[in-house]
């Protein structure tokens, strides 16, 4: 079955939630699908790499691409800017693939409006209280930082409203199940079906 473009999936979740893990791991076990990498100012965690995990740049760098048109969307976050470049998405797009996007909530409606047909996932925690206790289970944030990303999780999962699908990571193999549903069940869908293909072999 041919489709007539790739399809972009955008995964948003409060900090904590789990959506870069299920992400990563959906990547890991479908070869069509791609990890879309992200640029950003912030430092690197221990074990991340560049070009890997993010594309770690200066302050000017991610200011003059943004000046630049260089981003789908941007934002500032935590103090941190990321971005989603248009060329990262071209590259991927030109290989034949399906493209995973896991950015905040700010940077899915600012994709929303610059591509129509993206699919967004919300990926929710099974509680707060869970979310809070797998922040401080990362022990890479003090109190007040935990603090500041539970309290932006409550504004982020208002946006709910704005997304197709909704996946609760309290299991992490069946959110991940879940996940690979909802990815299925777009490559399915008859309105992406290449109609030069239909065409070709049905001649409809």
């Amino acid at each position: 079955m041919s489709k007539a473009i790739g399809i972009l999936y955008v995964v948003s979740a409060p900090s904590g939630a789990g959506k870069t893990s299920l992400c990563k791991e959906l990547v890991r076990i479908d070869p069509t699908l791609s990890h879309s990498i992200s640029h950003t100012t912030r430092k690197p965690r221990a074990g991340e790499v560049h070009g890997e995990h993010y594309y770690f740049v200066t302050q000017d760098e991610f200011r003059e691409m943004a000046a630049a048109g260089g981003f789908v969307e941007w934002a500032e976050v935590h103090g941190n800017s990321y971005g989603t470049s248009k060329a990262e998405l071209q590259r991927l797009f030109g290989l034949g693939r399906d493209v995973i996007v896991d950015i905040d909530t700010q940077g899915a409606m600012q994709v929303k409006k610059y591509w129509p047909g993206a699919v967004l996932i919300f990926i929710l925690p099974p509680s707060m209280e869970e979310l809070e206790r797998r922040l401080r289970g990362r022990e890479t944030d003090d109190d007040e930082t935990i603090r500041k990303r539970v309290g932006n999780a409550k504004g982020e999962i208002r946006y709910l409203k704005e997304y197709r699908y909704v996946v609760v990571n309290d299991d992490f193999s069946e959110a991940l199940g879940e996940l690979g549903a909802v990815v299925a069940a777009e490559r399915a869908a008859v309105e992406r079906l290449d109609k030069t293909w239909l065409m070709d072999n049905f001649g409809i």
